[in-house]
């Protein structure tokens, strides 16, 4: 991870580099609170002190959330509440007051970069219906649809968003008419569903039908 630490004590600043390069961090250090505001687009991590020689670290902060939302931990030898406080409602993620260990602050730092960590992006679900062909897809996948299953499939997906009551269904997808019911367009939705392997592509409107989600057109 790419850290950037702001502090103008040059002891600190050599205690705390080698502290994260051991975990195996990529660290820079700067000593100004410009200076930090200037290369923060290029940290994964920012540890920043309160007292330094320019603008203090709470400025420092305000300036950087306006367009980053980095994880930020705040280093101070201040201990009042108040800063904590101050220091919290700026943006920043946790504060360490000096002294501290390297490993309580390692294990802070990992708690926050925890906190900031996120699942993969799921790609958006995608369906196409090609009337043409009479073949259907999902997420790049054919489906192995019956005609009644890409009847229905075909009037949902012609209008996603739109909820369509089980007589419209019915209608549409069994013109020629027959012993069909609310029943039978349950049974043959259910079955669809799970050929989709999402059931809530097709949602569920309570009383009324069936839409399918929107995204997915």
């Amino acid at each position: 991870m790419r850290v950037l630490v702001v502090e103008d004590d040059p002891g600190i600043v050599e205690v705390l580099d080698y502290a994260l390069r051991r975990e195996g961090h990529e660290v820079t250090c700067v000593s100004s609170g410009l200076e930090a505001v200037r290369r923060a687009g290029e940290a994964e991590f920012i540890l920043l002190d309160v007292g330094l020689p320019d603008i203090d670290g709470f400025e420092v902060c305000r300036r950087i959330r306006r367009t980053l939302e980095t994880p930020l931990m705040f280093l101070t030898s201040r201990s009042e509440e108040v800063d904590r406080i101050v220091g919290l409602e700026l943006g920043g993620d946790d504060y360490l007051a000096k002294p501290f260990s390297t490993r309580e602050l390692t294990a802070r730092i990992k708690a926050v970069a925890r906190r900031f960590e996120r699942a993969p992006e799921q790609p958006p679900a995608t369906l196409s219906v090609d009337q043409a062909t009479h073949r259907a897809a999902f997420q790049g996948k054919p489906l192995d649809l019956t005609r009644i299953e890409f009847a229905l499939l075909s009037v949902l997906q012609a209008e996603p968003g739109r909820v369509f009551t089980r007589d419209q269904l019915l209608n549409r997808a069994w013109p020629d008419g027959g012993l069909v019911t609310d029943r039978t367009v349950d049974a043959h939705i259910k079955t669809l569903r799970r050929k989709l392997t999402d059931p809530d592509l097709i949602e569920t409107v309570r009383g009324v039908g069936y839409r399918l989600r929107e995204e997915a057109a």
